[in-house]
């Protein structure tokens, strides 16, 4: 009976330390590329909250004010007013918001965006494809991206109206 046991528990063990084995050996050769400054933003196609597909690849010839955030973020629903006053001058220079929500459901989302009397697109990331592929750590994180679908600069943490204002300049069509 003990020797059962016994090679019961080593097979077990041994099971346990071949999982492991291959988790460290999986996470140790996936892709660690970043998305860099200077470099083509990725291409993604995400649902607004009315169902409508947008994708990012469509927006060339515009700025694109990529923002990723979450109703539950303090800082991320700070700068939502400042981001929804500068879609208003800015929207028709050709530059667009696409703030991406992470993995929220539509009901906090819509009460959230109706609260703030956000206009400006807000794609919903239910699996957070998009924002593991864009990697993307602490929230908010926003990337400016040019006319040319080129990333020009990755911000991470709260922005002030004069530092929206400034990124929008940045990312406008001449």
């Amino acid at each position: 009976m003990k020797k059962k046991r016994l090679v019961l528990r080593t097979i077990i063990l041994g099971l346990f330390v071949a999982a492991l084995g291959y988790t460290v050996y999986a996470n140790s050769n996936k892709d660690k590329s970043t998305i860099k400054v200077g470099e083509t933003a990725p291409d993604f196609a995400l649902e607004t909250l009315d169902g409508k597909k947008v994708k990012l690849s469509d927006m060339k010839g515009k700025g694109v004010f990529l923002n990723f955030w979450g109703t539950w973020c303090k800082p991320c629903e700070k700068e939502m007013p400042y981001m929804e006053k500068s879609y208003q001058f800015y929207k028709d220079k050709n530059i667009e918001i696409l703030a991406v929500n992470i993995g929220e459901s539509n009901l906090a989302v819509t009460t959230f965006v109706d609260r703030h009397r956000l206009t400006f697109p807000i794609l919903m990331d239910r699996q957070s494809q998009v924002t593991d592929h864009y990697q993307i750590g602490p929230i908010p994180t926003t990337f400016l991206i040019d006319k040319n679908g080129v990333i020009k600069k990755v911000i991470t943490g709260s922005m002030t109206q004069e530092t929206v204002n400034e990124y929008m300049r940045l990312i406008e069509p001449k």
